[in-house]
């Protein structure tokens, strides 16, 4: 069944003259879409020397389009070996690499493959050795891990956390990144009250530091520290902080670098939460969400980001505390964009007698939220300040409360918006995240403006590779 079958056996005869403990077998494999093939596969051990040397188990599938196609690449890891989650390599041990993205032939090969492999791994060790309990915890996870290198990838399988650390928490909330911004949302959620456990997903490299280092120091209660994604099983809340801090050139790259982590993180906390909301706080935000939306393939209702529900709490406590104009605060919202392509709306529905009183009210409208938008002008989104927002969306989220805040959500449909992407618009919000979206006042100004930044989102959604 391979088109090209002298030049894939000749590629493996190399591969088995340069590493002849790999063994060749064929099996099935199953696609994301369900479709499945019979591929030729191997696995064994690389060298890799960081400090000392290991044997790095890995597994490659060769499609049948092979040499004009890379293979698909997985790590093996034993009962006892944990998944460094990194740039390279995902928490199912699906690995990723520059040699993969860029595959050409005749150029690229399998030996040259391993070699960049194994030049990566020196870099950043993929595996980790786990203690016995950890082991123990971490068991489901590989057998997950074993069926999706096998081909199965049933992403609906139930999961069951081992220990019981976690089990009879009602409302459980995991923040992901242990950066300022994930620890202001700790601090910012425990505060509220809404959750019975707020785990702190701690992704960083080495010993607790910083602000870790002070949660464990001085301990507040229902907070957990963990490095381990079981400790998020039966999330009602995960929210989503981490960042890429690489050493990209261009915004192209920070966005990428960003989706290459998310691809880490996302499939791994929808394994184990499955009837979670995803609550996007990484930037950037309405990129992100889409990225989170199409990593863990829930339903849109429950993949949200923060989006503009700071500066619209913001905006309408100004009109309604300093400029004494509450009934104006009510309706107005800051929506699309996060940053300076924020646009201002209105809902509700302002009945005048004629087009003479129309014209007045809008004026007076406009004259009130011009001024409150100077006052709100270079107010910056400090990691606290967004820790509150994100509390304030959680509290809605897990008490039910049906209450109307300007999160990211899938804007097309709306306001003749064809292609996927997360715009912020005013949702009402409850238990399974978006309940429905507001209708917003015909204006066709704000149309233009949020059909702009969704054309502009979009193009650089095209040039990611997820």
């Amino acid at each position: 069944q391979y088109k090209f079958r002298d030049l894939t056996i000749e590629e493996l005869r190399n591969v088995n003259k340069t590493y002849p403990n790999f063994t060749f077998s064929m099996n099935t494999y199953t696609f994301k879409d369900g479709s499945q093939k019979d591929l030729l596969n191997f696995s064994g051990t690389i060298p890799v020397k960081y400090g000392n040397s290991y044997n790095i188990p890995i597994h490659l599938w060769i499609l049948d389009s092979y040499p004009f196609a890379p293979p698909i690449c997985f790590l093996k890891p034993t009962v006892n070996m944990g998944i460094s989650v990194g740039k390279h390599v995902d928490a199912h041990g699906r690995i990723y690499l520059p040699y993969l993205q860029n595959w050409s032939h005749p150029k690229s090969t399998v030996i040259g493959l391993i070699k960049e492999m194994i030049a990566k791994f020196e870099e950043e060790l993929p595996l980790y050795s786990l203690s016995s309990s950890d082991a123990a915890r971490q068991s489901e996870l590989l057998s997950y891990i074993a069926k999706i290198t096998e081909g199965e990838t049933d992403m609906k399988s139930k999961s069951k956390i081992v220990g019981g650390k976690t089990e009879g928490c009602f409302n459980k909330i995991t923040v992901v990144g242990a950066g300022d911004l994930g620890i202001a949302c700790v601090l910012a959620i425990a505060a509220k009250g809404a959750a019975d456990k707020v785990i702190l997903l701690d992704l960083s490299e080495g010993a607790a530091k910083g602000g870790t280092m002070d949660l464990e120091t001085f301990v507040l209660p229902n907070v957990e520290i963990s490095k381990d994604f079981s400790a998020s099983a039966d999330s009602k809340v995960v929210v989503l902080t981490v960042n890429s801090l690489g050493n990209a050139q261009t915004y192209l790259d920070v966005i990428q670098s960003n989706v290459d982590l998310f691809r880490g993180i996302v499939p791994a906390i929808s394994h184990y939460s499955q009837n979670t909301v995803l609550l996007v706080a990484s930037h950037p935000v309405e990129i992100m969400t889409y990225v989170s939306w199409k990593l863990s393939a829930f339903p849109k209702n429950r993949v949200i980001g923060v989006g503009a529900n700071l500066d619209t709490e913001r905006f309408q406590h100004i009109l309604t505390n300093l400029l004494k104009a509450q009934v104006l605060a009510k309706d107005a919202w800051i929506i699309g964009e996060q940053g300076e392509d924020k646009v201002l709306s209105w809902t509700g529905c302002h009945l005048v007698a004629n087009q003479t009183e129309a014209m007045v009210d809008h004026n007076s409208r406009e004259k009130v939220a011009n001024r409150a938008m100077e006052v709100l002008k270079g107010k910056g989104q400090r990691s606290w300040s967004v820790g509150l927002s994100v509390a304030d969306l959680t509290d809605s989220i897990l008490k039910n409360k049906r209450k109307v805040h300007s999160v990211s959500t899938l804007a097309k449909g709306c306001c003749n918006i064809n292609s996927e992407v997360f715009l912020s618009l005013p949702c009402v919000l409850g238990n399974n995240g978006v309940i429905e979206m507001v209708k917003l006042e015909e204006d066709p100004l704000v149309q233009e403006k949020l059909q702009s930044s969704a054309g502009s989102i979009h193009d650089l959604q095209q040039q990611l590779k997820l």
